[in-house]
């Protein structure tokens, strides 16, 4: 069984990809945009394509802009995922806040955290979600019952995150939300001896802290890595979780810097959507998970 292998959301489905973009359902509204994997031919006719409620319009090698297939439509919508209500919002930069490949890791943290409840005896466990973006995984674990760490350096993706989290009327005690450079802040949690019993990292390849801090993953994702190692918790179910998209490294790099960590087990490979009728997947970036004890 493929470890990564997506779930399944009712409220999303990946409808046809070819030609260097993808068809997607998001809820009740059909999105066609640019994804560099889809090197293949489409499936689906041409009128399939240009019925999409909005299509992203490439501008420069920055973004671009999207266009509505009738001005009526919202500029955004909510939609239910794994039982939490989250914004769908298409953005300049062809995103619309939720990545849908990540569902087999929410999917796997929850697993985690049946594991750590047994050996917590009560105590409400910590997940660190670095570059959290707009919150999904934390929404999704607040309401199981972690306490959630959220860190972005970017202020409207925390305001998004606060947002979902809002809309789900989650208690205000079950997230603390940080506008901080990821580096820094575990360096500085390191020192004063924190512990965490998950951590999930999604980083870009290139970034900027709120302060103008460089983020460039060949060079930082290693002391990252070990700094992360030391915030771990020491229970059998404590993990970290490290996934990216866009960058050209392999999913075995990723498990020779897992195995790094002393003792326990690392699983390696490809987040992916089916397509369709599932013949056919699209490649959705390189994820590693590593546990203290069993995978």
């Amino acid at each position: 069984m493929d470890a990564f292998a997506f779930p399944g959301l009712p409220n999303y489905a990946l409808l046809d990809s070819g030609h260097g973009e993808k068809l997607e359902r998001f809820g009740d509204y059909v999105l066609r945009r640019p994804d560099p994997q889809a090197l293949w031919r489409p499936r689906l006719e041409k009128t399939a394509w240009q019925q999409a409620d909005f299509c992203f319009i490439r501008e420069n090698d920055r973004g671009g802009r999207w266009k509505k297939r009738d001005s009526r439509l919202p500029l955004h919508w909510d939609m239910e995922v794994m039982g939490a209500k989250l914004r769908i919002h298409p953005t300049p930069f062809k995103h619309v806040g939720l990545f849908p490949e990540q569902a087999s890791n929410w999917q796997w943290v929850e697993n985690r955290r049946q594991g750590l409840a047994k050996e917590l005896s009560g105590e409400r466990p910590q997940l660190l979600n670095l570059f959290g973006y707009t919150g999904a995984a934390s929404v999704l674990a607040a309401q199981r019952g972690w306490f959630v760490t959220h860190l972005d350096a970017s202020k409207a993706s925390v305001d998004w995150a606060a947002a979902n989290a809002q809309a789900n009327q989650l208690p205000s005690d079950s997230v603390r939300w940080l506008l901080e450079d990821a580096s820094k802040f575990v360096q500085r949690e390191v020192r004063r001896q924190k512990r965490y019993h998950g951590i999930l990292l999604d980083p870009p390849h290139y970034g900027r802290g709120p302060k103008g801090e460089k983020w460039q993953f060949e060079s930082g994702i290693a002391p990252l890595l070990e700094a992360c190692r030391q915030l771990l918790a020491p229970q059998e179910d404590s993990f970290l979780v490290l996934s990216t998209y866009a960058i050209g490294f392999s999913p075995l790099a990723f498990d020779n810097m897992l195995q790094d960590f002393v003792g326990g087990q690392v699983e390696s490979g490809e987040l992916w959507l089916p397509e369709g009728d599932g013949h056919r997947r699209l490649p959705c970036g390189f994820c590693a998970r590593w546990s203290r004890g069993q995978a």
